[in-house]
């Protein structure tokens, strides 16, 4: 596409969720970027923001959208680094013992926490999302029980969850995505961060290296619902008997589907947290 595009829709929330819900489903849409948020809390507006990378996929994005009754907007990206400057104006993320900063925040890093500098370029997860802060929240909480030895990020992005990991004394630590851009960036924080992680290019768990770290204490999937869905037994399989999962990317709405699918291969809940409109689950296989 020759401008970019920012994509903002409005509306009450159970409007906006089923919009991102149809934007999940959507086969064209899979590796599309946008967020959704709570703008007017008194007027009970939420807002998604979607930022297309090809003419498809804006017109996809604007199909998904249309049928929800949300007031959409298209805006013109001014020709710059939209991305970086949006980046540079985030503050740093404090989610339990993790604190999550970028380059603009060098120095602010508390000495009590575990510091992560992420830097997101091109990949999803800059610690910020109520995903990526959920996965880090659940993690903490089971960090103050035991620890994980072995450790597989599936669906990584800039590798946060896996560096997390690595930080917190993890011994093996691999890390996924289907995106070659997300796995170089990863491997860069993963040396920023003096961390012990292995990132790698792969659809699904078949890559010889994600076998040959199995079976894993730990599993992160923080990616869409219907591939945590899909991956249900495949996850299971890469698991110790008693090792966890935990699973976000999922909006609350779509919470009990996800999890029913759990259930039935063979996991229990453990814990569950919820923040915006997202959730995130703990599952334990049985």
């Amino acid at each position: 596409m020759d401008q970019a595009l920012q994509i903002i829709a409005r509306g009450p929330r159970h409007q906006a969720e089923a919009a991102a819900a149809a934007i999940d489903a959507h086969p064209a849409l899979e590796g599309a970027t946008y967020s959704i948020l709570e703008e007017d809390e008194d007027r009970g507006i939420w807002r998604i923001d979607a930022y297309p990378t090809t003419d498809e996929e804006a017109q996809a994005l604007q199909a998904a959208l249309g049928p929800f009754g949300l007031k959409v907007t298209t805006e013109a990206l001014a020709d710059a680094d939209w991305l970086a400057m949006a980046l540079s104006g985030l503050p740093p993320v404090r989610a339990g013992r993790f604190f999550v900063y970028g380059a603009h925040d060098r120095g602010r890093a508390p000495p009590s926490t575990v510091n992560l500098r992420i830097e997101a370029g091109a990949a999803f997860g800059t610690g910020h999302h109520g995903t990526t802060v959920g996965c880090l929240v659940a993690y903490d909480a089971l960090l103050k029980a035991r620890r994980f030895d072995k450790v597989l990020d599936v669906g990584c992005g800039t590798g946060v969850l896996g560096i997390a990991a690595a930080r917190t004394g993890s011994g093996v630590v691999v890390g996924t995505d289907i995106d070659r851009v997300s796995v170089r960036i990863a491997r860069e924080n993963a040396t920023l961060n003096r961390a012990q992680a292995q990132f790698v290019h792969a659809s699904g768990l078949e890559h010889p290296q994600v076998r040959a770290g199995a079976p894993y204490d730990l599993v992160f999937a923080n990616i869409l619902a219907a591939p945590l869905i899909f991956l249900a037994r495949d996850i299971r399989g890469a698991l110790k008997p008693g090792g966890l999962a935990i699973l976000s990317g999922l909006l609350r709405s779509q919470e009990r589907r996800v999890l029913a699918a759990y259930l039935s291969k063979g996991y229990r809940l453990r814990s569950r947290l919820h923040r915006d409109a997202w959730a995130t689950l703990v599952v334990q296989r049985i």
